[in-house]
């Protein structure tokens, strides 16, 4: 009964990220991003206060993809020397992030989420660009 509930309650989460991605602009998809990462991070940290070594490699390594998403979405030409600085920072993450897999380094988490949530609030705080009206959508 109890794997049945855990698996009907992971199924609703994946649903419910499924259809937040699905509505999103290129801004909220951005947060979503960082969201989950800060998420899995997290989730590293109570595993390795649980000695759940496998949870906490598979969380840490879905954090990286995450991170390393974000880098590789850096529009470089646009964004310039932000952009520079972001992916940057973004390796350093994912450096520490794999130190923190490595060596369980509790440090290593806290300081990637203390980055990470940094730069969530900076990101939350930029107005998205509202696309622009186009004739069919006017009338």
């Amino acid at each position: 009964m109890y794997g049945s509930s855990r698996q009907h309650a992971d199924q609703y989460r994946r649903m419910a990220v499924a259809t937040s991605v699905a509505e999103a602009d290129p801004h909220k998809l951005i947060a979503l991003l960082l969201a989950g990462a800060c998420e899995r991070i997290r989730l590293a940290e109570a595993c390795i206060a649980n000695g759940d070594q496998l949870r906490k490699g598979k969380a840490i390594g879905e954090a990286c993809a995450i991170v390393s998403h974000l880098n590789g979405s850096l529009d470089h030409e646009a964004g310039g020397q932000i952009a520079g600085n972001l992916a940057s920072l973004y390796e350093y993450l994912i450096r520490r992030l794999t130190e923190a897999n490595l060596h369980s380094d509790v440090n290593a988490l806290h300081e990637s989420l203390a980055l990470l949530v940094e730069i969530e609030s900076a990101w939350h705080a930029i107005q998205p660009v509202a696309p622009p009206m186009t004739a069919g959508a006017a009338a």
